[in-house]
């Protein structure tokens, strides 16, 4: 892949004049709309802050590289930007961008951006290029600068590729290994970052570059966004004298069982590379065990809070758990429906109920949510006991907070268990997966939550429900506004999983308020999208061409119960935008709790209206909190500038 085949002259910017990452990206975006290579901006910046939300792509050393594939791209197209005084776009290191690379690719180019950002990010390893690109005045220097670069990497590469063939028996090139053929040091290497893009290919190519420079041979397999590439065999890691984990996420462990092994951050693989090389060469790293696990991963680093940490796991279990809240939810409400023309004793009622209640998917809610928040914290010996003890929380009626509780203490005490069998005798390694850890996982586990969590939570949830069942209107109204309000915050992230997570804890509980709060929060899921659709369609002099018609899809994201179509708006203008919509949100969340409406379904918007307990109230609810929120963006947003 050419780089400059993607690099459009025109489209540069040697002077980028933003001052933070909005305008930064908004600039970005603007270069490449008048060049004509996307055809709805709107749509693009959404997509491009989606990305951002999962991690910044400031990658550090003064670089980023926003990027997006979706179908408001017309042709692939590299955006260069530089800027002499530095934009602050929260980037890995928290030093200000310089060089910015945002890639926009077509929704049918497969894997194109990916590609594109792996080989960008092995061309920047080198402070000299990315020197002189700050240096280059015209965008012809910036394409000649490029060209040269790739040009001499290939031919390193053909070069290094050739000596491997002749000292080695692995000769292809996804097997190269680089180095000096007749040096007897050999070690092997693993990169990989959180979203396997750019940090995993520079820890690659700084490791390749110093073993070179120190005369070391080295293999490095990259597990990148496509997969692991260059998979290191038994018979390199068996003649490696060390091992490097690069990582910040888990990576397969097990076949390194018996080696020194040296795991770090992947910056310290693009940052400390010569440091690695050293240790790794002299065995100067702890000896890995496996404790026989076939499956083992080296933990991601450590970085974050704990709170952050917790939301990780939690969120682990929810997300595995949510498509059968959703699917089997959705059956019940539909067999709810029938039943109301139908009778209880219809065939097709029975199956629905059968499938989705709780024979079927609903039977599963609690084990499956303990099992994975297990599994995020102590890996794959964590599932069992944390989906029995989920399922004994059903059993006992510790309901939601009891699966929550199981999957927390499961988790922790696997970890508990690996730190105690630590100190065994290496012979008892094969022990401890098939037998030493299922047995005494699920015996704390089970014994805990039998004699002490079961009961606890269960009072809790029992107390809940019931607090709930006789919740004053007053009491109801203000949960309905909290619950609505926070759907809106941040529209997909903590705040809104937060609400959606309580009225599955309360719609998988027995009771009568199973779908009130659920009603809340679909209530006020809808309104944001919907608001800013409104806002769109009757002030149109406040909004760009672009945002109108953006705002027209708002009209199927929000009836479809899909709060993340206001996301772009809300990034340009959150003041605006997300007091607008929680405001509204919470209206319609509060009006749900007045009427004490009830919905059956924990997911499909107003696709389920119909299955409300009053279908036309609900819906004047949603449209109500919209109507207040288009209406308070639409006054208070300023008009566009003219001339």
């Amino acid at each position: 892949m050419k780089i400059t085949d993607l690099m459009v002259k025109e489209t540069m910017i040697m002077n980028l004049q933003a001052v933070s990452k909005e305008a930064a990206i908004d600039e970005l975006i603007a270069s490449l709309a008048a060049s004509g290579r996307i055809n709805d901006p709107v749509l693009f910046k959404k997509k491009i802050l989606e990305r951002e939300a999962q991690s910044s792509t400031g990658i550090g050393g003064g670089i980023a590289m926003p990027h997006a594939k979706t179908r408001a791209v017309n042709e692939p197209t590299v955006v260069f930007a530089k800027s002499a005084a530095g934009v602050d776009f929260a980037s890995l290191d928290e030093e200000p961008a310089k060089l910015f690379f945002m890639i926009a690719a077509p929704e049918g180019a497969g894997n194109m951006h990916m590609r594109t950002l792996a080989a960008l990010s092995r061309l920047l390893i080198e402070s000299e290029f990315i020197e002189a690109l700050m240096n280059a005045r015209t965008p012809d220097e910036v394409a000649a600068l490029f060209d040269a670069k790739q040009a001499e990497a290939e031919a390193e590469a053909k070069a290094d590729e050739a000596a491997s063939t002749g000292g080695t028996k692995q000769g292809a090139p996804e097997r190269m290994i680089v180095g000096n053929p007749a040096s007897q040091s050999f070690v092997v290497a693993v990169t990989a970052c959180p979203t396997g893009i750019a940090h995993t290919f520079m820890a690659e190519d700084a490791l390749k570059k110093k073993a070179k420079e120190m005369g070391v041979n080295i293999r490095v397999e990259t597990n990148g966004s496509e997969g692991a590439q260059n998979v290191l065999t038994a018979d390199e890691i068996a003649r490696a004298s060390g091992v490097i984990i690069a990582a910040d996420k888990n990576v397969e462990m097990a076949r390194f069982n018996g080696k020194p092994v040296l795991q770090r951050p992947v910056s310290d693989g693009i940052r400390k590379p010569e440091e690695l090389i050293t240790k790794a060469v002299k065995g100067e790293a702890p000896i890995y065990r496996s404790e026989g696990r076939g499956g083992d991963e080296a933990p991601a680093a450590k970085s974050g809070s704990i709170g952050s940490r917790i939301y990780k796991d939690l969120m682990n279990g929810i997300s595995h758990m949510l498509p059968f809240v959703v699917g089997g939810g959705i059956l019940l409400a539909i067999s709810f429906l029938i039943e109301q023309v139908a009778s209880v004793d219809n065939p097709i009622v029975k199956l629905l109920q059968t499938i989705g209640g709780g024979d079927g998917a609903f039977h599963f809610l609690i084990p499956i949510l303990a099992g994975f928040i297990a599994l995020s914290i102590g890996d794959r010996p964590a599932l069992m006991p944390g989906m029995v003890g989920g399922y004994m929380a059903l059993n006992s009626n510790a309901g939601f907070l009891g699966g929550l509780a199981a999957g927390f203490l499961a988790g922790y005490v696997v970890i508990l268990l690996r730190k105690t069998f630590a100190g065994l005798p290496k012979t008892l390694d094969g022990l401890k997966p098939i037998l030493l850890y299922p047995v005494f996982s699920l015996l704390i586990t089970g014994g805990i939550m039998f004699y002490l969590f079961d009961p606890v939570f269960s009072w809790i949830n029992e107390g809940l429900i019931d607090g709930l069942n006789h919740l004053g209107t007053g009491n109801a109204v203000l949960l309905g506004l909290i619950l609505g309000g926070m759907m809106a915050i941040d529209m997909g992230g903590p705040f809104n999983k937060a609400a959606y997570t309580f009225a599955i804890g309360v719609f998988t509980s027995s009771g009568n308020t199973n779908g009130l709060m659920m009603a809340a929060v679909m209530a006020g899921g809808m309104v944001p999208p919907l608001a800013i659709a409104l806002a769109t369609t009757f002030f149109k002099h406040k909004f760009t061409e672009t945002e109108r018609k953006s705002g027209l899809t708002n009209y199927v994201l929000g009836l479809s119960f899909i709060t993340e179509g206001a996301i772009p708006f809300a990034a340009a203008d959150p003041l605006r935008v997300l007091t607008s919509c929680i405001i509204g949100s919470a209206v319609a969340g509060g009006l749900t709790q007045l009427w004490n409406l009830n919905v059956p379904a924990p997911h499909g918007g107003i696709f389920v209206a119909a299955l409300s307990s009053n279908a036309l109230l609900f819906i004047l609810a949603v449209l109500i909190g919209s109507v207040i929120s288009g209406l308070t963006l639409g006054l208070w947003k300023k008009p566009l500038k003219t001339g």
